[in-house]
């Protein structure tokens, strides 16, 4: 599984032939981002930073489309969401909270979440999450401090941070990677995984560079 981060929090997941894109940014937003074909794209919340479906759909991909709570199987894969309320950009809002398993790893996707409560809803579709991607901007969702209480409540063995930077509060990442003893920690262009690479990993923050 190789994972590429896309500003805001667009990423692209890719396992094998099978490619996913979440929360891709839309062309009506003053973020940018790529374009690619995907094969499944999920949003979180219906905002122009997060909803950019045209920008991962191409003539020889079309993505099938996931923006809701709800439970969908495609290409094999089982994917879980379950909804909240936000207030993203000062406006009331529904995320959805995702979980899905790819290469026998499962993975947590909390989209523009802005709250460290979570439902049983939620605590069943992200237990034994393994890779857990979290806001840590604040102004609409998690700040930092936050985040990390509920990525090391989750038990997560590996925290990718994202929202944050020109789109959250200043210095968010400093602030998160102290709440994580890894002031050190210096980011990477990708992340290659596989299950066997968790062996051992109790927390552990990994920063992807923001490739537009």
């Amino acid at each position: 599984m190789i994972i590429t981060y896309h500003n805001i929090e667009f990423f692209k997941v890719q396992f094998g032939d099978i490619v996913i894109a979440f929360n891709p940014i839309s062309k009506d937003s003053k973020f940018k981002g790529p374009r690619f074909g995907a094969d499944i794209a999920i949003i979180t919340a219906n905002s122009v930073d997060l909803n950019g479906v045209e920008s991962v759909s191409s003539k020889n991909k079309e993505p099938f489309v996931i923006s809701g709570p709800g439970e969908y199987e495609i290409k094999g894969i089982f994917i879980r969401g379950v909804f909240y309320n936000t207030q993203y950009k000062g406006k009331s809002r529904i995320n959805t909270v995702y979980s899905l398993t790819l290469d026998g790893i499962k993975i947590g996707f909390l989209g523009a979440l802005d709250s460290i409560e979570l439902g049983e809803n939620a605590k069943s579709v992200l237990g034994d999450v393994e890779v857990l991607f979290t806001p840590i901007g604040g102004d609409g969702v998690l700040n930092a401090s936050d985040a990390h209480k509920l990525a090391t409540k989750l038990g997560a063995k590996i925290i990718i941070p994202m929202h944050y930077g020109d789109v959250g509060e200043k210095d968010a990442l400093k602030k998160f990677l102290k709440e994580g003893g890894e002031e050190n920690v210096k980011p990477v262009d990708k992340l290659t995984i596989k299950k066997k690479d968790l062996e051992g990993r109790d927390g552990e923050i990994i920063v992807l560079n923001s490739e537009v």
